[in-house]
């Protein structure tokens, strides 16, 4: 019995190992890095993805997703984390606690700015990170700070070195309408207060049209914009 909880633990610390050095995912089921198929019809399989699709129709973003080197996509939970939010607010702005309040509900032409804060221009892997990061042009315009971070969640392995994970972050001002980085290295002088950043869930699927990476379930669509987190 002894020999077989040591071999349950090594193969335990095994699978996560590998899952790290592929790049598939840092929890779940592991899966092929490579998918034949474009970054929106691999969204469209997955049913993780049901809502963004939806949004991504209504927008007619179906172009731009597949032109873009890298998306970090959003599950149907941070979607729903944006509608409730969005509800609770206008909720309190109405005075109307029984507000009716859905996901048909929302501006879809307003929006198409906060979907391209997701995307990227060039093909960004955890092969061209570090953990400085770089500070590069989401297509809403705006910089996004992209970065590993060291994790010591898995403290009581036989790792020599800790996992990695990608996390994609904002740097937003201070106060309304301060002044934000410029560069990397500006970034490196910041408040942490400044540093709005989600963890990805998981990292490294490549298409026929791009790099796919998934934000975290708990992370709110739009926060990227400061509309409710």
């Amino acid at each position: 019995m002894k020999t077989l909880k040591i071999f349950i633990s090594i193969l335990f610390v095994a699978v996560v190992f590998f899952s790290c050095k592929k790049d598939y995912t840092i929890g779940g089921d592991l899966f092929k890095a490579q998918v034949n198929m474009t970054t929106y019809d691999y969204l469209k399989t997955n049913h993780a993805f049901d809502t963004l699709v939806m949004m991504i129709n209504k927008m007619n973003l179906k172009d731009e997703v597949n032109s873009a080197g890298t998306f970090f996509a959003v599950t149907n939970y941070s979607i729903t984390n944006f509608v409730l939010a969005k509800k609770a607010q206008l909720s309190i702005q109405k005075n109307n606690e029984n507000l009716v309040f859905t996901f048909d509900s929302l501006n879809f032409a307003s929006l198409k700015d906060s979907l391209r804060a997701y995307m990227f221009k060039d093909k960004i892997t955890r092969d061209n990170l570090s953990q400085k990061g770089i500070y590069t042009q989401a297509l809403d315009g705006e910089y996004r700070l992209i970065q590993l971070r060291s994790t010591t969640d898995y403290t009581n392995s036989i790792f020599t070195t800790n996992p990695q994970y990608i996390y994609l972050t904002k740097v937003v001002p201070l106060t309304p309408g301060g002044p934000v980085p410029v560069d990397i290295n500006g970034v490196q002088q910041v408040d942490p207060r400044q540093l709005l950043s989600t963890l990805c869930q998981t990292t490294g699927i490549l298409t026929t049209t791009g790099v796919l990476h998934v934000l975290n379930n708990n992370h709110t669509f739009t926060y990227f914009n400061n509309v409710n987190n």
